[in-house]
Protein backbone atom coordinates (compact mmCIF):
# COMPACT_ATOMS: atom_id res chain seq x y z
CA UNK A 1 0.00 0.00 0.00
CA UNK A 2 1.08 3.59 -0.95
CA UNK A 3 2.97 5.03 2.30
CA UNK A 4 1.60 7.49 4.58
CA UNK A 5 2.91 10.62 4.98
CA UNK A 6 4.92 11.45 8.03
CA UNK A 7 3.65 14.49 10.56
CA UNK A 8 7.59 15.03 10.70
CA UNK A 9 9.05 14.38 7.09
CA UNK A 10 12.33 12.65 6.90
CA UNK A 11 14.32 14.47 4.16
CA UNK A 12 13.32 11.38 1.92
CA UNK A 13 9.92 12.94 2.11
CA UNK A 14 11.30 15.88 1.18
CA UNK A 15 13.04 15.27 -1.72
CA UNK A 16 10.10 12.77 -2.90
CA UNK A 17 7.90 16.13 -3.01
CA UNK A 18 10.57 18.13 -5.21
CA UNK A 19 11.23 15.38 -7.33
CA UNK A 20 7.23 14.88 -7.88
CA UNK A 21 6.56 18.62 -8.84
CA UNK A 22 9.22 18.64 -10.74
CA UNK A 23 8.45 15.63 -13.36
CA UNK A 24 4.34 16.71 -12.54
CA UNK A 25 5.38 20.28 -13.92
CA UNK A 26 7.49 18.77 -16.82
CA UNK A 27 10.72 20.17 -15.28
CA UNK A 28 11.94 16.46 -15.56
CA UNK A 29 10.62 15.28 -19.02
CA UNK A 30 8.88 12.12 -19.58
CA UNK A 31 11.43 9.10 -20.08
CA UNK A 32 14.40 11.16 -19.18
CA UNK A 33 17.48 9.86 -17.34
CA UNK A 34 17.08 10.34 -13.49
CA UNK A 35 20.87 9.87 -12.78
CA UNK A 36 22.69 9.80 -9.21
CA UNK A 37 25.01 12.21 -10.17
CA UNK A 38 22.41 15.02 -12.19
CA UNK A 39 19.89 14.65 -9.10
CA UNK A 40 22.65 14.61 -6.50
CA UNK A 41 24.02 18.05 -7.51
CA UNK A 42 20.38 19.40 -8.42
CA UNK A 43 18.87 18.54 -5.28
CA UNK A 44 22.16 18.64 -2.88
CA UNK A 45 21.09 15.25 -1.56
CA UNK A 46 23.06 11.87 -1.32
CA UNK A 47 23.13 9.05 -3.07
CA UNK A 48 21.40 7.03 -0.40
CA UNK A 49 18.69 9.33 -0.25
CA UNK A 50 17.83 9.46 -3.83
CA UNK A 51 18.16 5.44 -3.90
CA UNK A 52 15.01 5.74 -1.48
CA UNK A 53 13.38 8.36 -2.98
CA UNK A 54 13.85 6.53 -6.69
CA UNK A 55 12.45 3.55 -5.45
CA UNK A 56 9.46 5.40 -4.20
CA UNK A 57 8.71 6.82 -7.57
CA UNK A 58 8.70 3.77 -8.80
CA UNK A 59 6.31 2.13 -6.97
CA UNK A 60 4.67 5.36 -7.51
CA UNK A 61 4.26 4.63 -11.32
CA UNK A 62 6.43 7.88 -11.89
CA UNK A 63 9.53 6.55 -12.99
CA UNK A 64 11.18 3.21 -14.37
CA UNK A 65 14.28 1.30 -13.42
CA UNK A 66 15.61 -1.01 -16.26
CA UNK A 67 18.58 -3.10 -15.64
CA UNK A 68 22.02 -1.62 -16.42
CA UNK A 69 20.17 1.67 -17.33
CA UNK A 70 19.60 3.02 -14.04
CA UNK A 71 16.47 5.21 -13.08
CA UNK A 72 14.14 7.39 -15.62
CA UNK A 73 10.95 9.48 -15.35
CA UNK A 74 8.00 6.83 -16.90
CA UNK A 75 7.68 7.70 -20.35
CA UNK A 76 4.05 9.04 -21.82
CA UNK A 77 2.37 8.46 -24.99
CA UNK A 78 -1.61 9.54 -26.45
CA UNK A 79 -1.98 5.66 -27.09
CA UNK A 80 -0.74 4.86 -23.46
CA UNK A 81 -2.60 7.60 -21.57
CA UNK A 82 -6.08 6.65 -23.34
CA UNK A 83 -5.57 3.17 -21.82
CA UNK A 84 -4.54 4.73 -18.85
CA UNK A 85 -7.72 6.45 -18.34
CA UNK A 86 -9.86 2.94 -19.65
CA UNK A 87 -7.95 1.62 -16.51
CA UNK A 88 -8.33 4.46 -14.13
CA UNK A 89 -12.37 4.48 -15.06
CA UNK A 90 -12.75 1.54 -14.57
CA UNK A 91 -10.99 0.49 -11.33
CA UNK A 92 -11.74 4.08 -9.45
CA UNK A 93 -15.67 3.83 -10.26
CA UNK A 94 -15.94 0.07 -8.47
CA UNK A 95 -13.77 1.54 -5.81
CA UNK A 96 -15.90 4.19 -5.08
CA UNK A 97 -19.49 2.50 -5.31
CA UNK A 98 -17.97 0.25 -2.93
CA UNK A 99 -16.77 3.24 -0.83
CA UNK A 100 -20.18 4.59 -0.81
CA UNK A 101 -21.80 1.42 -0.28
CA UNK A 102 -19.90 0.43 2.95
CA UNK A 103 -18.36 3.98 3.92
CA UNK A 104 -19.24 4.84 7.88
CA UNK A 105 -19.96 8.20 9.60
CA UNK A 106 -16.40 8.82 9.79
CA UNK A 107 -15.56 7.97 6.28
CA UNK A 108 -18.05 10.72 5.82
CA UNK A 109 -16.45 13.22 8.05
CA UNK A 110 -13.55 12.52 6.23
CA UNK A 111 -14.54 13.12 2.97
CA UNK A 112 -15.88 16.78 3.79
CA UNK A 113 -12.74 17.99 5.64
CA UNK A 114 -10.29 16.48 2.76
CA UNK A 115 -12.98 18.79 0.48
CA UNK A 116 -12.81 21.40 2.37
CA UNK A 117 -8.59 21.87 2.98
CA UNK A 118 -8.53 21.30 -1.16
CA UNK A 119 -11.50 24.39 -1.45
CA UNK A 120 -8.79 26.48 0.92
CA UNK A 121 -6.29 26.22 -1.75
CA UNK A 122 -8.62 27.21 -4.66
CA UNK A 123 -7.20 26.42 -8.35
CA UNK A 124 -3.78 28.11 -8.02
CA UNK A 125 -2.20 25.41 -10.14
CA UNK A 126 -3.82 26.71 -13.43
CA UNK A 127 -2.03 29.60 -12.98
CA UNK A 128 1.17 29.02 -10.93
CA UNK A 129 1.84 25.27 -12.14
CA UNK A 130 1.41 22.42 -9.92
CA UNK A 131 2.17 23.07 -5.78
CA UNK A 132 3.19 20.36 -3.43
CA UNK A 133 0.60 22.17 -1.42
CA UNK A 134 -2.28 21.42 -4.36
CA UNK A 135 -0.90 18.35 -5.09
CA UNK A 136 -1.29 16.99 -1.54
CA UNK A 137 -5.05 18.53 -1.02
CA UNK A 138 -5.79 17.17 -4.60
CA UNK A 139 -4.53 13.59 -3.55
CA UNK A 140 -6.07 13.26 -0.25
CA UNK A 141 -9.76 14.37 -1.13
CA UNK A 142 -9.70 11.24 -3.79
CA UNK A 143 -7.59 8.96 -1.35
CA UNK A 144 -10.65 9.78 0.93
CA UNK A 145 -13.50 8.85 -1.29
CA UNK A 146 -11.73 5.81 -2.00
CA UNK A 147 -10.82 4.71 1.29
CA UNK A 148 -14.46 3.80 2.46
CA UNK A 149 -13.49 0.59 0.31
CA UNK A 150 -12.66 -2.10 2.45
CA UNK A 151 -10.98 -3.96 -0.71
CA UNK A 152 -6.84 -3.15 0.17
CA UNK A 153 -5.86 -4.30 -3.24
CA UNK A 154 -8.14 -2.50 -5.37
CA UNK A 155 -7.73 0.75 -3.35
CA UNK A 156 -3.69 0.33 -4.25
CA UNK A 157 -4.42 -0.31 -7.74
CA UNK A 158 -6.54 2.87 -8.28
CA UNK A 159 -3.71 5.01 -5.91
CA UNK A 160 -1.10 3.73 -8.10
CA UNK A 161 -2.95 4.82 -11.78
CA UNK A 162 -3.86 7.57 -10.55
CA UNK A 163 -0.52 8.49 -9.57
CA UNK A 164 0.85 7.77 -13.00
CA UNK A 165 -1.94 9.91 -14.68
CA UNK A 166 -0.84 12.86 -12.66
CA UNK A 167 2.66 12.59 -15.19
CA UNK A 168 0.49 13.79 -18.18
CA UNK A 169 -0.16 16.95 -16.65
CA UNK A 170 3.24 18.30 -18.29
CA UNK A 171 0.77 18.12 -21.41
CA UNK A 172 -1.26 20.53 -19.73
CA UNK A 173 -1.78 24.62 -20.98
CA UNK A 174 -3.01 26.03 -18.10
CA UNK A 175 -4.99 28.76 -20.23
CA UNK A 176 -7.01 26.72 -22.33
CA UNK A 177 -7.64 24.45 -19.32
CA UNK A 178 -8.71 27.20 -17.35
CA UNK A 179 -11.31 27.84 -20.11
CA UNK A 180 -12.76 24.80 -20.15
CA UNK A 181 -14.09 23.99 -16.79
CA UNK A 182 -14.56 24.47 -13.10
CA UNK A 183 -11.97 21.95 -11.27
CA UNK A 184 -13.38 23.42 -7.89
CA UNK A 185 -17.58 23.24 -8.74
CA UNK A 186 -16.57 18.75 -10.13
CA UNK A 187 -14.70 18.05 -6.49
CA UNK A 188 -17.61 19.49 -4.64
CA UNK A 189 -20.50 18.00 -6.76
CA UNK A 190 -18.41 14.89 -6.36
CA UNK A 191 -17.65 15.30 -2.64
CA UNK A 192 -21.92 16.06 -2.31
CA UNK A 193 -22.60 13.08 -4.62
CA UNK A 194 -20.33 10.62 -2.50
CA UNK A 195 -21.44 12.12 1.47
CA UNK A 196 -25.29 11.47 0.01
CA UNK A 197 -24.53 8.12 -0.63
CA UNK A 198 -26.38 8.41 -4.49
CA UNK A 199 -23.57 5.89 -5.44
CA UNK A 200 -24.50 6.41 -9.54
CA UNK A 201 -23.99 10.47 -10.00
CA UNK A 202 -20.74 9.62 -8.04
CA UNK A 203 -19.84 7.21 -10.34
CA UNK A 204 -20.95 9.20 -13.06
CA UNK A 205 -18.99 12.60 -12.09
CA UNK A 206 -16.20 10.47 -11.55
CA UNK A 207 -15.51 8.85 -15.02
CA UNK A 208 -16.87 12.68 -16.62
CA UNK A 209 -14.09 14.20 -14.10
CA UNK A 210 -11.00 11.73 -15.13
CA UNK A 211 -12.24 11.76 -19.18
CA UNK A 212 -12.30 14.95 -19.34
CA UNK A 213 -8.92 15.67 -17.65
CA UNK A 214 -7.78 13.28 -20.58
CA UNK A 215 -9.60 14.57 -23.24
CA UNK A 216 -7.84 18.45 -22.51
CA UNK A 217 -4.70 16.84 -22.09
CA UNK A 218 -4.85 15.34 -25.66
CA UNK A 219 -5.85 18.80 -27.17
CA UNK A 220 -3.32 20.56 -25.58
CA UNK A 221 -0.61 17.88 -26.40
CA UNK A 222 -2.17 18.01 -29.88
CA UNK A 223 -1.98 21.65 -29.76
CA UNK A 224 1.54 21.70 -28.65
CA UNK A 225 2.51 19.24 -31.64
CA UNK A 226 0.91 20.97 -34.18
CA UNK A 227 2.51 24.76 -33.06
CA UNK A 228 5.18 25.70 -35.14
Amino acid sequence: MPRARSSNPTRSDVILGQIRVDILNGRLAPGSRLGFADLGERYAVSAGVLREVLTRLVEQGLAESEAQFGFRVVDVSIERLVQLTDARVAIETLVTRQAIAVGDIAWEADVVAKHHALARIGDSMFSEGITEEWLTAHEAFHAAILSGCKNAYLIEIAVRLRSISEVYRCWSRPEHTRTHRDVASEHREIMAAAIGRDADRAVELTEAHIRLTTELLISGRTAELSSP
